[in-house]
């Protein structure tokens, strides 16, 4: 590996570090009441099936009605899995406006396969 690749790691992975969190470390931010902001951005139907605890419904059809996030906490936002790429979608539209935002690695499956609280 040559520094430029080093370089471009680091890039990376700071930005990996700021800009997305993983299903361990968010249910460490419930148990310890850590002041963040859950969005569910899953079809109303999915989200009425099961969803993490204290999160708020917010699909993509809603997405102009910006009133349930915060620009006083981190808005961390999931959807479906690791491929669906809804989240990272939210994320920057919510950024766009101003809003701290971090992505769920893994999604909603992760959070499941983990056998973590589901709400329904």
């Amino acid at each position: 590996m040559n520094s430029t690749d080093t370089h471009r790691a680091l890039d990376y992975f700071k930005a990996k570090m700021e800009f997305s969190t993983g299903p361990v470390e968010l249910k460490h931010m419930l148990d310890v009441n850590e002041e963040i902001n859950i969005i569910d951005v899953r079809y109303p139907g999915d989200y009425a099936v099961g969803h993490i605890p204290g999160s708020i419904n917010l699909p993509s059809d809603q997405w102009d009605n910006l009133d349930c996030l915060s620009h006083d906490k981190t808005n961390i936002i999931y959807c479906y899995s690791g491929v669906c790429h809804i989240a990272a979608k939210a994320a920057l539209h919510f950024a766009g406006y101003g809003y701290p935002v971090m992505e769920l690695d893994g999604g909603f499956e992760e959070w499941k396969k983990l056998e973590f609280p589901i709400v329904s």
